[in-house]
C-alpha cells in the first residue's frame, strides 16, 4: 500500500474530522503523556499558540463578565440619581452624567470583545486541529519505526529459534551415541571396569557430572576398602 503525501494526509484527515468535536489537546493529561512517547518536534510552536489563544480567551471572558457587571451598577445608579438630576441638583447630574460616560467607555470595550469572543473559539479550533495533525504524524513515525524494530526483532527470534531446535536435536543425538557408547562398554567390559573410567557424562541420568564427584565416590570406596 503506497503511502499517502503530507497534503494528502492531511486533506484525509480534515475530511474525517468534520462534525467531530476536538478536545483541547493542551488541556489533556494524556496528551502531554503521548509527547512523552513520541518526541515534540514540531509540537512547541503550536502548543504555545493554543495556549496563549486559551488565555486570551479566559481573559476576555472574565473581563466581560466584569463590565457588565460594572455597567449594570452604573446603571442602576442612574435611575436612582435621574430624578433628583431632573430637579436641579448638580451633584446628582454630574454623577449621571459620569455614570453615562462610564456606560459609554463599557459599551465600547464590550464591542470590542464581541469580535474577540465570536473569533476566539474559530482560531483556538484551527490551530487545535492543526496541533492535532502534528501530534498524529508523530504518532505514526514513531509507530512505523517501532514496527520496523518489531519486525527486526521478530526475524531474529525466528532464526534464534530455529537455531536453538537445531542444537537442541544435535545435543539429543550426542546424548543417545554417549548412551550407546556406554552400553556397549557396560556390555563388553562389565560394569566393574567400566566403573575405572573418569566419566563426566552419566548417559542414564543425562547429565553432566563433574569430575571432582567421580574422584570423591572414588576415594570413599578406597577408604571403604581398607577398613
Amino acid at each position: 500500500m503506497a503511502n499517502k503525501s503530507g497534503k494528502d494526509k492531511e486533506s484525509a484527515f480534515k475530511d474525517s474530522l468534520l462534525g467531530k468535536e476536538i478536545p483541547v489537546l493542551t488541556l489533556d493529561n494524556k496528551w502531554y503523556k503521548l509527547l512523552g512517547e513520541v518526541g515534540r518536534k514540531d509540537v512547541k510552536p503550536l502548543e504555545d499558540q493554543l495556549n496563549d489563544l486559551l488565555k486570551r480567551q479566559g481573559k476576555v471572558n472574565s473581563e466581560t463578565k466584569e463590565i457588565k457587571k460594572l455597567k449594570k451598577r452604573l446603571m442602576e445608579e442612574i435611575v436612582t440619581l435621574v430624578d433628583a438630576a431632573s430637579n436641579g441638583d448638580k451633584a446628582a447630574e454630574e454623577q449621571v452624567a459620569k455614570n453615562k460616560k462610564l456606560v459609554e467607555d463599557c459599551n465600547k470595550k464590550l464591542a470590542a470583545y464581541d469580535d474577540e469572543i465570536v473569533d476566539l473559539p474559530r482560531e483556538i479550533n484551527e490551530v487545535n486541529r492543526k496541533l492535532m495533525l502534528v501530534t498524529m504524524e508523530h504518532c505514526y513515525e514513531t509507530m512505523d519505526e517501532y514496527t520496523d524494530d518489531i519486525e527486526e526483532l521478530g526475524e531474529w527470534l525466528t532464526a534464534t529459534r530455529i537455531e536453538l531446535k537445531k542444537n537442541l536435536i544435535r545435543k539429543q543425538e550426542k546424548e543417545a551415541k554417549n548412551h550407546q557408547i556406554y552400553s556397549y562398554m557396560h556390555d563388553i567390559f562389565g560394569p566393574d571396569v567400566v566403573e575405572l573410567f573418569d566419566l563426566r557424562y552419566n548417559p542414564d541420568e543425562h547429565h553432566p557430572i563433574p569430575k571432582s564427584e567421580f574422584e570423591k565416590k572414588k576415594q570413599a570406596e578406597s577408604e571403604e576398602n581398607k577398613k
